[in-house]
This record gives C-alpha cells, structure tokens and sequence, in this order.
C-alpha cells in the first residue's frame, strides 16, 4: 500500500515538473518570445490609451473650469458651443 502512495505520489511530482520545463522551453524558443513582446506591446497600448483619456477628460474639465472663470470676472459666457447650440458643460444658455 506504502509502495502504491509513494509511486503516486512519484508520477504527480514528474507530470507537474513537466509541464513547468515545457512551460520554461516554450517561452525561450522565438514563438514564445514573440507572445511576450506582443503581450507587453498590448499592454502599453493599452496605458498610453488610458493616459491619453485621461489627458483629454483633465483638459476638458480645467477648460469648463477657465470659461467658469471668464465668466465670473468679466460677465461673459463665451463657452463655447456646439452645433446643437448647446454650450460645452451641456447646459442651455
């Protein structure tokens, strides 16, 4: 019985540290190599996406933020407006 466990026990511990020298082999050969560079490329893509969003939504807020400001000290809306006549913070005027 001792013998069976142990002889288990031997065969799960070669099927796991196979996959893991497989796992190891596929990352250093081109192809895995390839997948990494691609991996980390999407995630910058995907950062500088995220970056830029955020410049953008920053911008439009500190500009509502400066027409505010126009506003209060001289008297004058000039927001902006779009073509549905609407002003830029989306409020009618």
């Amino acid at each position: 019985m001792k013998g069976m466990l142990w002889f288990g026990l031997g065969i799960a511990a070669g099927v796991a540290a196979s996959r893991k020298a497989r796992g190891a082999a596929h990352r250093i050969t081109p192809a895995g190599a390839a997948e990494n560079v691609g991996d980390g490329i999407r995630e910058l893509a995907a950062a500088v996406g995220s970056f830029g969003a955020e410049v953008r939504a920053g911008m439009v807020q500190r500009e509502a933020e400066l027409h505010s400001t126009v506003a209060q000290r001289t008297g004058m809306d000039l927001a902006p407006r779009s073509a549905s006549g609407r002003t830029s913070a989306g409020v009618r005027a």
